[in-house]
C-alpha cells in the first residue's frame, strides 16, 4: 500500500481484506448508501423533523476504519460515519427512529439528528458537535485502558476544520506524550463547511503535521475502503501492542452540502464531477466483480439492504413520540 508518512509517499507492508472482509465491507457500504439515499429523499419529502447530515462520499471511511476495530474496543464517530455506527451494531430503525424524533430512537426522542447517537453497550461513544471535543473524549477513554492494562484501543473522527482547532493539537500532543492506545481518522472532505481547505491552513498535507509530536500518521485515498483499513488495521495494532497512537488522514470529498440545508453552491461543479467518478460504492463493486466475485451476489446485498432500511423507516414512522412527561429524564448538564 502507498501511503504518504512524514511528508514522503513511501511502501508499507499492509494487512489486505480476505475475501469473507471484502463482501462484509461491501454489505456494510451499499446499507450505509441506501440508508443516506433513504435519508435524503424523506427530507426533501419533508418526512422529517430535524436536520440531517449526508454520509455521500464517506462510506469507504467509516466502513474501512469501523471494521478494523475489534469489539472491545472504543470508538466515537462523528455525523458523516454512518458506516460506523451500522456495522458496531446500531441497528438502522433505531437510527431512524433519532433522526425522526421517536421513543424508540437512540436518544429517545430528545435529539432529532445524526447527533446523540452514543450507546456504551455497543461501545459508542456519541458525536460531540463541537468538533473536535470527541478526541479529548477518546483519549481519556484510551488512558483509561492503558492505566488499567487492557488490551483495549480508542478510535475517533475529525474534519479537515477540527484540525485546524486548538484542542486537536493539544489531545494529539498528549496522546503521543504518554503513549495512549489512540487511532485518529482524519476525514480531509476538502470542506469546512463552505471553507476549502486552502483557507484553513497553508499545506495540503495535514498527516505531515503531525510527526512534529512523535506521531505515526500516514495519507491514504479515503474512497478505497481497502486501503483505509489496511492503515486502520496497523494502526489498531500497533496501539494494541503497545506502540502508542497514530493518525490517518483519509482524502476524500463530500459529495453533498454541509448538511440538508446546504446547496453546497460554492462547490465548483468540476470538482464534484472529478470525484463522482471515484465513488467509493461503485469503485469496490466494479473491483469484486473484476475479482470474480458474482454480481448477482452484490445483487443480492443491495436487495437486502434496500429491505432492510425499507423495514427500518416502515417500524420507525410507527413509533410513538416520547411521552412530554418524561421530558425532565435522560437529561445532563
Amino acid at each position: 500500500m502507498a501511503v504518504v508518512a512524514n511528508g514522503a509517499t513511501v511502501r508499507v507492508d499492509s494487512i489486505s481484506m480476505n475475501e469473507t472482509t471484502r463482501r462484509t465491507a461491501y454489505r456494510w457500504m451499499t446499507l450505509t448508501r441506501t440508508f443516506d439515499e433513504t435519508m435524503v429523499a424523506m427530507w426533501k419529502q419533508g418526512r422529517g423533523i430535524g436536520g440531517t447530515f449526508s454520509e455521500r462520499g464517506h462510506e469507504a471511511v467509516s466502513v474501512g476504519a469501523g471494521l478494523a476495530l475489534g469489539p472491545d474496543d472504543v470508538v466515537a464517530p462523528m455525523h458523516r460515519d454512518l458506516g460506523t455506527y451500522l456495522l458496531r451494531g446500531m441497528a438502522p430503525e433505531r437510527i431512524f427512529g433519532n433522526l425522526l424524533g421517536r421513543e424508540m430512537g437512540v436518544s429517545a426522542g430528545r435529539d432529532s439528528n445524526l447527533h446523540g447517537l452514543g450507546d456504551l453497550d455497543l461501545n459508542i461513544i456519541g458525536f460531540i458537535s463541537h468538533i473536535p471535543q470527541a478526541i479529548p473524549t477518546a483519549l481519556g477513554a484510551a488512558m483509561a485502558f492503558r492505566y488499567r492494562d487492557e488490551s483495549r484501543v480508542a478510535m475517533t473522527f475529525v474534519g479537515d476544520g477540527g484540525s485546524c482547532s486548538g484542542a486537536f493539537h493539544e489531545s494529539l500532543n498528549m496522546a503521543a506524550l504518554y503513549n495512549a492506545p489512540f487511532v485518529l481518522i482524519i476525514e480531509n472532505n476538502q470542506y469546512a463547511y463552505s471553507t476549502p481547505l486552502s483557507q484553513q491552513m497553508k499545506v495540503a498535507d495535514i498527516a505531515g503535521r503531525l510527526p512534529g509530536y512523535g506521531l505515526s500518521a500516514v495519507t491514504v485515498d479515503g474512497n478505497d475502503v481497502e486501503a483505509v483499513y489496511d492503515a486502520a488495521a496497523k494502526a489498531v495494532e500497533r496501539a494494541r501492542s503497545g506502540g502508542g497512537p497514530s493518525v490517518i488522514e483519509a482524502r476524500t470529498m463530500r459529495m453533498l452540502g454541509h448538511a440538508i440545508h446546504d446547496g453546497a453552491e460554492y462547490v465548483p461543479e468540476a470538482l464534484l464531477t472529478e470525484w463522482q467518478k471515484r465513488d467509493p460504492v461503485l469503485t469496490f463493486r466494479a473491483r469484486l466483480i473484476e475479482s470474480g466475485v458474482p454480481e448477482a451476489d452484490l445483487a443480492a446485498l443491495d436487495e437486502q439492504a434496500a429491505v432492510e432500511i425499507a423495514e427500518a423507516v416502515r417500524v420507525a414512522e410507527a413509533a410513538p413520540m416520547p411521552d412530554p412527561a418524561s421530558v425532565g429524564q435522560r437529561v445532563y448538564a
